[in-house]
């Protein structure tokens, strides 16, 4: 490496002490190329290269610096050496201060007075440099007050370097409570200074006597020099001349270097113009930032910047600073504009506006943006629940969608609700609590302004939820229950007129989704008393659910007729009973969820006008079923859909079910639904009262009560209308059999045996036990003592009509009326009973013991001729029917 690229060395300092301002000649090894590659001189760690003069690369002048170390190294630090060292030190010396008052032999150095109380550089009044304890002692000063003083001593001061100077007032002020033996030492000080003051003019004067000699000797030879110069030349005195001389270098210097002075102040101003750009950039970029941070969304940035801005320069008197203060302002404005615009757009989410409303916060916007936010929102969510009832009554697609639209919409309602109004009530608990402005309290003044304002808007945001509630339930209501909205109301959220009705499952969904609004309201903890208007709404539509499923269900039971195919099972019944029960259940099934009473909600069925239409609709469903039996009933072959059923009497199993052959006619009919009939009675109203208490319902009782009445009036129609068809035949057949051939009970052969119309009357009375025992077991014993009644007492009235009997015609009556009774003995009820005993009694007796062995052969060969056909009338030998 070159020796120019050394590091600096210094070897010696000339002189190696002195006091602040001394000047020193310092030598060493490459202390630089030239002035500009010198950028460091320091001496006792003040950097002195302000003062600095280089010389040469082995020779540095410069004055010493305040610095505070005593003593210290001299470092040099060039461009090409960089940070250099030394081998010698330099040794500081505090100087003996010589104030402006002071006398001194030598010249002093002006400089700078410093204000030691401020620490600020600026010049003081020489006054003001004077002693602070002028009498040498400790200063104690009183408590007399300055008034006090001043109405004392009026027109004088306690200031010593005034010229109305009071010592009394000076002493009175600093010396009130100081010992007479100090204030005699402060006055045997002030002899002594004034004695030093004395001998320390003299010995200045005796110190620069050869300078004052000196001095009278130039002014002398001066003097006379004008004084020769002016009587001997013409062109002026030597002064004149002098002036002259003076003059026209000035002149010339200002010729010369008035360009260069221009251009260096020129520069100045430059220089200084830069100076305030660099020291104030902050504010003159602040503009400009302002644009760029915003178009970058750096809002934080902009406004910290602002507050600095405004701290700074909010209050400024300077025009330069005004103008770019004012442009700041308007950039300012501009971003409110901005911020505010963000912050009422819609949708947005809770977090952005916070975050707006912060800003606007932070830059003094005018009004109160969080409530402007709120009002906003509040407006939106109306409009956005407004457009979706628009939107579903103008879609004329529906035929397309499996789910309704009112369903629909009440889902797309749910979604706007819970979507928006937890935000918007968030947003309200952020602005009522403060933590719109600060999460951690450090802004207490807006915190509490927004509490304020929360307090003064507490009604206004009430109505707000008020009106979304409101149009909610009123939406819904003139989708789902147009009745109970006013004519006015209805032309603002009906419309659904030309929309199918919703039945009882679509209904359910419905109040699903109004539950599931409620309960997130409810979790956003809104009072109660703003969502009680969703209660009452739920209320009714639970009971609208209700009454629309009954009516509905009403519709299905009537249609279940169309479903009847008059196969019977083991029992005689059909599926239609078990359809019937099946088709309440389900109807009670979906009924569950609408009649579930959830927290804060009424029992539905405990209101009174619910339970008396719930109870008249359910005993509605009863009784049209039990039309739909009797319009089975009445219809014609014609009319009956072709199931088939017949018994096959050549099988072993003479009961063994159906055949797909033969059409069940009109009395088969009547028999399947009085089998129907009963099993109601006996089984289906009691399952159908359990279900419904099982269900809640009340009135069970009365619902029970009023179905099997309707169900046994029919029963007893329709079973003496088969009656009448089964038993008027045989009955109207007894007469013209018992009289056929001319038949004489006064004139008539020795009896053989029961005659023809008997057997004939008994075989009809068996085609109708097997087409009643074909179709129910249970109903036989019904039919055939009716059908028994009717023989007996025809049997009887035909015997009391009789005048006279001879004893062959008292042997055949007696014979007939015995085989009959016999025969048919296990269907006799008392009245059948006595219409025997009356056709008996109307009959000779028979006292030969011949003639009653005699009837008794009869009756026995007759039993034994027919016992296969008369088996059917044995109850021991009845079998059930198998399927």
């Amino acid at each position: 490496m070159s020796r120019a690229h050394q590091p600096p060395l210094v070897t010696g300092i000339s002189p190696n002490e002195g006091t602040s301002w001394t000047k020193v000649t310092i030598r060493g090894e490459n202390l630089g190329t030239g002035p500009a590659d010198l950028v460091g001189l320091f001496i006792c760690g003040h950097n002195c290269l302000l003062t600095a003069e280089w010389m040469s690369a082995s020779k540095i002048v410069c004055h010493v610096g305040p610095a505070k170390d005593d003593k210290g190294e001299i470092i040099v630090s060039t461009k090409s050496g960089g940070h250099g060292t030394s081998t010698v030190s330099f040794k500081l010396l505090k100087a003996e201060k010589i104030g402006i008052l002071d006398q001194s032999a030598v010249w002093v150095d002006e400089m700078n007075y410093y204000d030691m109380r401020t620490d600020r550089n600026k010049g003081i009044s020489p006054l003001s440099l004077r002693p602070s304890n002028p009498l040498g002692i400790d200063v104690d000063k009183g408590k007399v007050p300055l008034k006090d003083l001043e109405a004392m001593f009026p027109g004088v001061s306690g200031d010593f370097t005034s010229e109305n100077f009071s010592a009394t007032w000076y002493l009175i002020e600093n010396h009130s409570v100081t010992s007479f033996d100090q204030l005699r030492m402060a006055a045997s000080n002030l002899k002594k200074q004034a004695t030093r003051k004395n001998e320390g003019s003299l010995a200045y004067v005796k110190g620069g006597l050869s300078t004052f000699f000196e001095a009278q000797d130039a002014l002398a030879a001066i003097h006379q020099r004008l004084e020769s110069d002016g009587t001997e030349k013409v062109e002026g005195s030597m002064t004149q001349r002098l002036e002259n001389v003076l003059n026209r270098a000035s002149d010339t210097a200002d010729t010369l270097f008035q360009e260069v002075l221009g251009r260096k102040d020129k520069a100045d101003s430059t220089r200084n113009a830069l100076n305030v750009l660099q020291r104030f950039k902050f504010l003159f970029n602040l503009p400009l930032n302002i644009e760029r941070n915003t178009h970058k969304g750096d809002y934080d940035v902009v406004i910290n910047d602002y507050e600095k801005a405004k701290s700074l320069f909010g209050n400024t008197e300077v025009p330069v600073f005004k103008k770019v203060y004012a442009e700041v302002e308007t950039r300012i404005g501009a971003l409110r504009s901005l911020l505010l615009d963000k912050l009422l757009e819609t949708p947005s989410t809770l977090h952005d506006q916070k975050r707006y409303i912060r800003y606007l916060s932070d830059l003094h916007a005018p009004g109160d943006p969080a409530w402007q936010c709120i009002y906003a929102q509040h407006k939106w969510i109306l409009g956005l629940m407004q457009n979706c009832k628009e939107e579903f009554i103008n879609d004329q697609r529906a035929w397309r969608y499996e789910t309704p639209q009112q369903v629909q919409f009440v889902e797309k309602l749910s979604d706007v609700v819970i979507g928006q109004l937890p935000n918007f009530w968030k947003l309200w608990i952020s602005y009522v609590n403060g933590s719109l402005f600060s999460e951690t309290g450090e802004k207490s003044g807006q915190v509490e302004k927004s509490k304020k304002n929360a307090r003064q808007r507490q009604n206004d945001f009430k109505k707000m939820i008020e009106e979304v509630t409101h149009r909610l339930v009123k939406l819904v209501r003139g989708a789902l229950l147009p009745s109970t909205l006013t004519e006015l109301e209805l032309r603002l959220y009906g419309g659904w007129e030309s929309k199918t009705e919703l039945t009882g499952p679509w209904l359910t969904q419905v109040i699903h989704t109004v539950r599931i609004i409620f309960e997130a309201l409810v979790a956003l903890e809104i009072p109660n008393d703003l969502l009680q208007v969703i209660q009452d709404l739920l209320l009714e539509l639970r009971h609208h659910c209700l009454l629309v499923t009954l009516h509905h269900t009403a519709g299905d039971v009537k249609r279940l007729a169309e479903k009847e195919d008059w196969v019977v099972d083991n029992e005689g019944i059909t599926s239609l009973p078990a359809q019937f029960e099946q088709c309440m259940v389900q109807m009670l099934q979906s009924l569950k969820e609408p009649m579930e009473t959830k927290p804060g909600e009424v029992n539905i069925l405990q209101l009174d006008q619910a339970q008396d239409q719930a109870s008249e609709l359910c005993v509605h469903i009863m009784r049209v079923f039990v039309n739909c039996l009797e319009q089975l009933s009445n219809k014609t072959d014609g009319d009956i859909n072709t199931s088939h059923i017949s018994v096959d009497l050549a099988s072993p199993d003479p009961f063994s079910g159906l055949q797909e052959d033969f059409c069940a006619t009109p009395e088969q009919r009547l028999l399947i639904i009085l089998s129907n009939c009963q099993y109601l009675e006996k089984h289906t109203f009691l399952n159908m009262a359990e279900h419904f208490e099982k269900h809640g319902f009340t009135g069970t009782d009365k619902i029970t009560q009023v179905s099997v009445h309707a169900v046994k009036e029919l029963d007893e129609s329709l079973f003496d209308a088969y009656i009448e068809r089964k038993s008027d035949p045989i009955v109207g057949s007894l007469e013209p059999g018992i009289y056929a051939g001319y038949f004489d009970w006064r004139d008539c052969s020795t009896p053989t045996g029961v005659r023809n119309y008997l057997k004939e009357a008994l075989v009809n009375i068996i085609t109708v036990h097997a087409e009643v025992f074909t179709v129910s077991k249970e109903l036989v014993p019904r039919v055939l003592t009716r059908i028994v009644d009717g023989v007996a007492e025809e049997m009887s009235r035909l015997m009391q009509c009789v005048s006279s009997f001879s004893m062959n015609g008292a042997i055949q009556a007696r014979l007939e009326i015995n085989a009959l009774r016999d025969v048919v003995a296990s269907y006799l009820s008392s009245e059948s009973h006595a219409n025997f005993k009356q056709a008996l009694e109307a009959l000779p007796q028979l006292h030969s013991g011949a003639d009653q062995k005699f009837l008794e052969e009869l009756l026995n060969r007759f039993k034994s001729s027919m016992q296969l056909q008369l088996t059917c009338f044995q109850p021991s030998n009845v079998q059930p029917v198998k399927r």
